[in-house]
C-alpha cells in the first residue's frame, strides 16, 4: 500500500532530520544491504563452528568430557545461528505464512508425489 502525501513528507523531513544531526550514520544505514549482515553473521558462525570443532577434539584427546560436550553445544547453537541468517538471507523466513483463503496450495508430500508418478505409470500402460 502505497504512503499518502501527508505520510511521504514526514518521512522526507524524518530523512532529512537524520541526515542533518548525523551524515556518516545516515550515510552507512542508507547504502547497507541487509544481505551483508546476514554474511557477516554466516562468517562468525563458520569461525564459531570452528572453535567448537576444536574444543570438541581438544575435550576427547584430554578426556574431558564437559569440554567436549560444551564444543558440541558451540557446534550447534553457531550452527542453527548460521542456518537462521542463511535462511533470512536468502529470503526464506521473511514472512511468516499467511491463513486463509487466498494461500498458496501447499507441496505435496513425498508419499502424494509417489502416488501421483504410480497413477501416471499405471494409466499410460
Amino acid at each position: 500500500m502505497p504512503l499518502s502525501e501527508h505520510e511521504q513528507r514526514l518521512l522526507d523531513q524524518i530523512e532529512q532530520a537524520l541526515y542533518a544531526e548525523d551524515p556518516k550514520w545516515a550515510n552507512t544505514v542508507r547504502i547497507s544491504d541487509p544481505r551483508s549482515h546476514y554474511k557477516r553473521r554466516l562468517v562468525k558462525a563458520s569461525i564459531g563452528f570452528a572453535l567448537g570443532v576444536v574444543l570438541l577434539m581438544v575435550g576427547v584427546v584430554a578426556a574431558q568430557i564437559w569440554l567436549g560436550a560444551a564444543g558440541f553445544v558451540v557446534m550447534l547453537a553457531t550452527c542453527l545461528w548460521g542456518l537462521s541468517s542463511w535462511k533470512r538471507m536468502n529470503g526464506f523466513g521473511d514472512s511468516p505464512p499467511s491463513r486463509g483463503r487466498g494461500r498458496r496450495p501447499q507441496r505435496q508430500s513425498f508419499m502424494e508425489r509417489m502416488e501421483e508418478r504410480w497413477r501416471r505409470r499405471h494409466d499410460e500402460h
